[in-house]
Formats: C-alpha cells, structure tokens, sequence
C-alpha cells in the first residue's frame, strides 16, 4: 500500500468513526432518548469535563475520582438524569483508578461497539439520558465476570438512607 491509499483508508475510516459516534451519541434503540436537552441546556448544567466525557464520550484521568475510593453504601446514579444506575453492592476495586462495578442494575445502561482508538469495545451510556457512562471489560469478577468501568464525573453517589 503506498503512502497516497494509506492516508485515504486512514481519512475515510476516521470520518466513519466520526460519523457513527455523531449518529450513536443521541438515540437509543427504539431512535429517542426520554430525556433529551439542547447543547445549550446540557452545557449550562454540567462542567467542561462531565460535558466531554457525558456528551462527547471522553474519558476522565484515572485516579481523579473520589467516587472510585467511596466504599459507602447507597446507589450511583447518571449526572445527566439521576437515573440510579448501579448499586454499591456491585461496586468492587479493580485497581484500573475508574469507579468499578460487576453489574448494571436492571434497565438502567444501554450499550454499543465502539470501534475508536484501532479496537472493539462495549461502551455504556444511560438508557434514559443518553450519556456515556465508560466501557464495558470481560476481565471482572464473578458473579458475571464483568467489569464496567465508569467515569466517576458521569455519575452522582446517593447515599443509603437519603
């Protein structure tokens, strides 16, 4: 391949990344999310990093959440729509500097391929909201061998009993 092929397969292959993160970041399987905002209103109630990790599918430093430490018991729920999305009881240390559970609670994550960065991974975002959330890993613990790891800035912590 010389270098003029290289550099279009590399162009056509980004836009089609582009393009399918554009199309994934606002539906859902049924086309529509329940909770929807305009950029406006997202960007007016989140920070500059809940915005690029939320809407934009970024990724916050490791080891830069105090959730990934939080050991108390209660529910974590999306940023974007109060969601509860997983319990303290699925919450585990993976060691990897991201919040870490083994399992979802029920109907609370929606998933999809995500083809970014020369691999195939699972992303999950909140299936009312829409906001990404982080990646799903085959590497956790039983019960179901999982590993989702979230970003703790797409998250609140609601505490047992509040």
């Amino acid at each position: 391949m010389d270098r003029r092929h290289f550099i279009t397969a590399a162009l056509v292959a980004g836009s089609a990344t582009v393009f399918a993160r554009l199309g994934g970041a606002s539906t859902s399987e049924s086309g529509t999310f329940e909770v929807t905002r305009t950029e406006a209103e997202w960007r007016a109630m989140l920070s500059e990093l809940e915005y690029k990790v939320m809407r934009e599918e970024g990724t916050e430093r490791a080891f830069t959440s105090p959730l990934d430490k939080n050991t108390a018991e209660g529910s974590y729920n999306c940023r974007g729509c109060d969601l509860p999305l997983y319990s303290s009881e699925t919450k585990y240390d993976s060691g990897t500097g991201w919040p870490s559970f083994w399992e979802a609670k029920e109907n609370a994550i929606g998933t999809k391929e995500d083809r970014s960065f020369f691999s195939l991974r699972t992303e999950c975002h909140c299936r009312r909201c829409g906001s990404h959330l982080g990646h799903i890993f085959d590497d956790g613990p039983e019960p179901t061998g999982k590993r989702h790891c979230i970003n703790g800035v797409s998250l609140s912590f609601v505490a047992a009993g509040a």
